[in-house]
């Protein structure tokens, strides 16, 4: 039976992931969908997605670039196998700096043999307040 704090942290472990792509890309179904802001169209599977995010950094390099990304306000719900979890990512260029990027995310996760993936990502940018 899966508890919606398991499904809280799956959302946090993603995130502290972020500069892994391989670890990161573990938790995205093969045919994940992806909603993004700044892409005009639905994104199918992960070679979609990497158009993206372009190529994959040194995993040593991405983690001395990449800003402070962080959910917050996690909102999960639990349906057996599958669950949604609806968050708002704070970025900062660092830990403790202002932000400078807000995300409303909302996620569809299906449980398979090897745990939960994101079977589709929906993200909105929001205004910086």
């Amino acid at each position: 039976m899966t508890t919606t704090a398991e499904l809280e942290h799956f959302i946090v472990d993603l995130y502290q992931d972020l500069a892994d792509r391989a670890a990161f890309d573990a938790r995205l179904a093969d045919d994940v969908t992806v909603w993004e802001t700044p892409w005009p169209t639905l994104m199918h599977g992960i070679t979609e997605l990497d158009e993206l995010r372009g190529p994959a950094a040194d995993p040593e390099e991405r983690r001395r670039t990449l800003p402070s990304v962080v959910p917050t306000g996690i909102v999960t719900s639990d349906f057996g196998d599958t669950g949604v979890i609806r968050y708002v990512l704070e970025v900062r260029p660092a830990a403790g700096e202002p932000l400078v990027e807000v995300v409303r995310v909302t996620d569809v996760v299906r449980r398979d043999a090897d745990g939960w993936r994101i079977v589709h990502h929906h993200a909105q940018d929001m205004p910086v307040e």
